[in-house]
């Protein structure tokens, strides 16, 4: 009977992993619209006046699968169910299987709006990039190529991390260190 947790356990893994992904996304989403786009053209507008076609719509839900917004913003409603029965039955056990059957009938209420927020996000990216653009896109994370990124982008985040964290912590020593120093020689001691 412990269905939420599993969702509890991947969700801080989905999250952190989508938001670094959504970063490397929104540099490759730049990187295959310029690419696609002709070097003699006119600059584009930054957004199109219209809203987007249902097409492209669907075009940007097919990217945020493909990059993991959508089996993120999916873990959202039982993660955050999981947590709530955790909570409350840290202090109250003797509720446990009336909150956890509670929780299960108003789920459906709650993943409605996880969809709905989807759909949000789809329609957003589309209405970022022509029809073309968002076509191409798409069309790039289903080629061989982006399927390719999708695979590796999680095992490079994971050892750019090891790279950037140390970078990261001593930067912090060395800003603080440095700023130290300069305060000193003002007076200023902290």
């Amino acid at each position: 009977m412990s269905a939420p947790e599993p969702a509890r356990k991947s969700a801080p893994v989905s999250v952190a992993r989508t938001v670094k992904g959504l970063i490397l996304a929104a540099s490759v989403l730049a990187s295959a619209a310029a690419w696609a786009a002709d070097a003699t053209a006119p600059a584009a507008p930054a957004a199109p006046a219209a809203p987007p076609s249902v097409a492209s719509i669907a075009a940007a839900d097919a990217i945020l699968g493909d990059i993991g917004v959508k089996q993120t913003v999916a873990l959202v409603v039982p993660g955050m169910m999981a947590e709530l029965e955790r909570n409350v039955t840290n202090t109250r056990p003797e509720i446990r299987d009336s909150l956890r059957e509670t929780l299960r009938s108003i789920q459906p209420e709650f993943d409605k709006s996880a969809q709905q927020v989807f759909t949000q996000a789809a329609t957003l990216l589309a209405s970022q990039m022509s029809d073309k653009e968002i076509a191409d896109v798409a069309a790039f994370f289903g080629s061989p190529s982006g399927k390719k990124y999708l695979a590796t982008e999680p095992i490079f985040f994971q050892q750019f991390s090891a790279i950037a964290d140390p970078w990261r912590q001593q930067l912090s020593v060395d800003i603080l260190t440095r700023a130290r120093q300069e305060m000193k020689k003002k007076g200023i001691d902290f």
